[in-house]
């Protein structure tokens, strides 16, 4: 399977917004968690899309914190981009703010990394460019990928500690 020419990692970005509305909350009048992480999930896989030009299927999504809640009538920022490529799955960066419009108050309220998995027409996993990244970000995430890759294949049982080269320092006595 031959990779496609490389990518830079700002093709990738997807920004989407979304109202929080009386639909979108719970009994306190903040942004339900699993809506949110609905939205993010849509958003990482337009990222995932755009890089690899075809279909994707999200294969785990990393520990999602929730920093602040955003309110009713507040606005989701969601931003998405691929930060590493391997051979057939993306790791995509999603960064969550809330603003309220009353006083353009923009705030942070969430962080995750999601992994997805390039299909085929066949819907058979397919390889997928390399990312070129130009700024300093980009690369920065670029090489904590192939740690949380490694520490997210210890954490499924597909990889043995003693196999991570990246974490062997955290597993292994030497």
């Amino acid at each position: 399977m031959e990779r496609p020419k490389p990518r830079k990692a700002a093709d990738s970005l997807v920004i989407m917004t979304e109202l929080v509305l009386p639909n979108d909350t719970n009994l306190f009048g903040n942004l339900m968690g699993g809506r949110l992480m609905y939205w993010m999930d849509i958003a990482a896989a337009l990222s995932a899309g755009k890089h690899c030009n075809g279909a994707t299927v999200t294969a785990s999504v990393d520990n999602i914190s929730f920093q602040a809640p955003i309110r009713l009538g507040n606005v989701v920022h969601i931003e998405a981009r691929v930060t590493r490529a391997f051979h057939t799955s993306m790791e995509v960066h999603i960064k969550v703010w809330g603003e309220d419009l009353s006083d353009r108050a923009r705030y942070r309220s969430n962080e995750a990394y999601y992994t997805f998995v390039a299909l085929d027409t066949d819907k058979k996993p397919t390889a997928v460019a390399e990312i070129l990244t130009e700024t300093p970000e980009e690369q920065r995430l670029y090489e904590g990928a192939l740690r949380r890759r490694q520490l997210r294949l210890i954490l499924g049982g597909k990889m043995k500690p003693t196999d991570a080269l990246e974490l062997r320092a955290l597993f292994v006595k030497d």
